[in-house]
């Protein structure tokens, strides 16, 4: 039901959801547990934000001296350059200002700075942000905030999900340190994927149990039970941060059990009680539906869901491929019996199968692993 909410947004390009405070700092402090000096001397980079609406401006500037930062440069995006319009009221934090613009105000963008005490209290922290127009309408993909991108060292923000491609690509190009937050099937992108295989990016710590609340700008239609009218928050399950910066949790290999211990005391229907797993028909590797049910002493490939990249540690295992779209093609997934077809219309050559009483079954999106051997 979320997905369909999220993929609603993306079509609609209505995608702009407003990270709370607390997930923000919980994400950052598990970069801060595992290296203290990890943003010390940095200049951070907020695009697609604005301390008037986002948490991450806010965040950065209030702990700015406990980070150590050296420069935060936070950008906005002019309300008349979004793919849908609401009424737009400028705050009195734009409109007290000497330099207002009432026109700007709605076709510029925006640019904060923080990097001095202008107040006189031997502090730096967001009572010392200042601010001016940008050039532009603040849009990522201009020269103004490429110049701004090349400045920075690490790129923090929660960027519109239909543009999440794209923006990435951006990122990736500057070669920069970054924290993002996305769509988890971003994960089988095909342009994102290959950099997970290389561990050029990785999920980072995660929202808790994996929910992700988002305060949104305007109402919008939502399933029943995601939308919460008194909070306006709107929840989704299959948000993540991608990152390439180290943090402790991604080097806790897994505990796991036995094969033989799976099938005696897995807590899954689908895996206690049998004698073997399945084996796939067109790949020589076996379907592992949960994460928690690898075993341990399998030393061949196998296909886990895609979730299992939120507790993947590189030290335990390997990615092979994935195996949507045509990258299955690309590892050598034989094609399926045509005869086939006449039982699961959905087959598709590039994709896993097997079969299950008699009938050829396709499992979810499916990231083939295997075993290291040799955990340092």
């Amino acid at each position: 039901m979320a997905n369909a909410n999220l993929f609603n947004a993306k079509t609609a390009k209505n995608d702009e959801f407003y990270t709370q405070y607390a997930d923000i700092q919980k994400e950052i402090n598990d970069y801060l547990d595992y290296d203290s000096n990890v943003f010390r001397g940095k200049t951070v980079l907020l695009p697609c934000d604005d301390p008037e609406w986002s948490n991450f401006t806010k965040f950065f500037a209030q702990n700015f001296e406990l980070l150590g930062l050296k420069k935060i440069i936070s950008t906005s995006y002019a309300p008349e350059s979004k793919n849908y319009k609401i009424p737009y009221q400028p705050t009195l934090f734009e409109t007290v200002q000497p330099y207002y613009s009432p026109d700007k105000t709605k076709t510029n963008g925006k640019i904060f700075i923080l990097e001095r005490d202008i107040t006189g209290d031997n502090r730096i922290n967001i009572d010392d942000l200042e601010w001016q127009y940008l050039e532009g309408d603040g849009d990522f993909r201009s020269k103004e905030i490429r110049q701004l991108r090349n400045e920075a060292d690490i790129i923090v923000t929660n960027p519109p999900f239909s543009l999440f491609r794209e923006f990435m690509a951006w990122v990736m190009e500057a070669e920069k340190q970054f924290i993002i937050i996305g769509n988890m099937n971003a994960i089988t992108y095909k342009e994102i994927f290959p950099l997970i295989k290389e561990n050029r990016i990785w999920l980072g710590n995660g929202f808790n149990h994996g929910n992700a609340y988002f305060r949104i700008e305007i109402q919008r239609e939502y399933a029943d039970g995601v939308y919460d009218e008194n909070t306006n928050l709107v929840k989704f399950r299959n948000c993540c941060w991608f990152t390439n910066i180290d943090h402790g949790r991604r080097h806790q290999p897994l505990q796991l059990m036995t094969m033989a211990e799976n099938f005696k005391h897995s807590k899954h229907k689908g895996v206690r009680g049998r004698k073997e797993y399945i084996h796939y028909e067109n790949y020589d590797a076996i379907e592992v539906p949960f994460t928690d049910a690898i075993p341990s002493d399998y030393d061949g490939i196998m296909g886990v869901p895609i979730s299992f990249l939120d507790k993947y540690c590189p030290e335990q295992f390997e990615i092979i491929g994935q195996t949507q779209g045509d990258s299955g093609k690309e590892l050598g997934l034989t094609p399926f019996d045509r005869e086939l077809k006449k039982l699961n219309p959905s087959l598709r050559d590039g994709q896993l199968y097997y079969m299950e009483n008699g009938f050829p079954q396709k499992p979810f999106a499916r990231i083939l692993i295997r075993k290291k051997t040799v955990i340092k």
